[in-house]
């Protein structure tokens, strides 16, 4: 499919640069069971919309501070290198996006805070190099947390900048396993009244793990879908969290991802006849209309930006073009876009 095909007209006004609060007050847009139905509610009116015996499926990463500023310095010369984190490669070393990259040489030596150091390992394509830092492990995590900064999405970046509000409001409830560096948004609507009402209704949880990088960030540059390719992301899901899953479908529940990542480790450890298997490793799965879900059946998540990928996922659920109308709708009552934005929750079509 082309690209342009998922392009929308949104409103600048419209990108949330601060979450609704409490959590649980953002608006939700309902889409489906039937075709062409869509519903104004809120997110507290979630659990009206669950049945006992459904699983929710939830990612319980936890962001870093993975935007990193140094110097890089070449005799008297000096130069301010902006570093986004974006995949671990080993107790060392890190992919990440610079600018700009051009001042950058391999071999190369880039000094952070906190007398953290990288070498320009290798440079990729668009900015990405490959560090290798001065420390290791936790004594790296370590550094990172006192040297890096929040890192927000490119848009609130430049309207705001990032705040100390940004430290709570950048992580869900849940987090637990540190290495994103964005958060799964969809979480961020929690709260423990939520949850508690969500447990009421005999609704189970679990929680899996995936990184989240710095790709969701960038654009589709590429024409077509099909030639557009996906960062990798590391997840896991245990034994354990396989038979919950698993247990949840035999008895008749269904399963319901709270925001894509969870939705695409699900996808990535299923077989087609819908078992999720454990799971450890990189996934790069993209997700476009034609695509046959196997594990799940509804999906909680935000708004998405115009030709971006996870649009295209959301459209693979419903279809484009109601995609296209319930988004249209979205903008017509001014729901609040993206990271810190409103919620839908749509039932996947050809379950309906």
């Amino acid at each position: 499919m082309r690209v342009d095909e998922f392009d929308f007209e949104l409103p600048e006004e419209l990108i949330a640069l601060r979450p609704a609060r409490p959590r649980d007050s953002a608006r939700m847009l309902v889409i489906g069971p039937a075709p062409r139905h869509l519903s104004d509610e809120g997110v507290r009116d979630l659990p009206s919309h669950l049945r006992e015996g459904d699983l929710l499926v939830f990612n319980d990463t936890r962001v870093i501070p993975a935007r990193l500023f140094g110097i890089r310095r070449r005799g008297e010369a000096e130069a301010k290198i902006e570093v986004l984190l974006h995949k671990r490669e080993d107790a060392g070393r890190w992919l990440a996006f610079a600018r700009p990259a051009k001042r950058l040489k391999e071999g190369e030596r880039v000094d952070f805070a906190e007398g953290l150091s990288a070498e320009v390992e290798k440079k990729g394509e668009g900015g990405e190099v490959l560090f290798r830092f001065s420390k290791e492990g936790p004594a790296l995590d370590a550094a990172i947390l006192k040297a890096g900064e929040m890192p927000l999405p490119p848009y609130i970046e430049r309207k705001r900048g990032t705040d100390e509000a940004d430290l709570a409001d950048y992580q869900t409830l849940y987090a637990r396993e540190p290495g994103a560096v964005a958060a799964p948004t969809a979480g961020l609507h929690f709260t423990p009244e939520l949850l508690a009402a969500i447990e009421t209704k005999g609704v189970s949880t679990v929680r899996l793990t995936l990184h989240v990088g710095a790709g969701t960030f960038l654009p589709v540059a590429a024409e077509t879908t099909k030639a557009h390719k996906m960062h990798a992301e590391w997840g896991e899901i245990t034994e354990a969290e396989a038979e919950a899953i698993n247990a949840a479908r035999e008895r008749g529940g269904r399963i319901i991802p709270v925001g894509t990542t969870s939705l695409r480790l699900l996808e990535s450890a299923a077989a087609p006849d819908g078992r999720v298997a454990p799971f450890r490793g990189e996934t790069d799965i993209f997700i476009t209309p034609g695509y046959r879900f196997r594990a799940v059946d509804m999906l909680m998540t935000n708004f998405h930006l115009p030709r971006s990928t996870l649009f295209m996922l959301v459209s693979a659920l419903r279809g484009l073009d109601e995609m296209k109308r319930a988004y249209a709708h979205a903008v017509a009552e001014h729901y609040r876009f993206y990271s810190y934005g409103d919620a839908c929750l749509i039932y996947r079509g050809d379950a309906a």
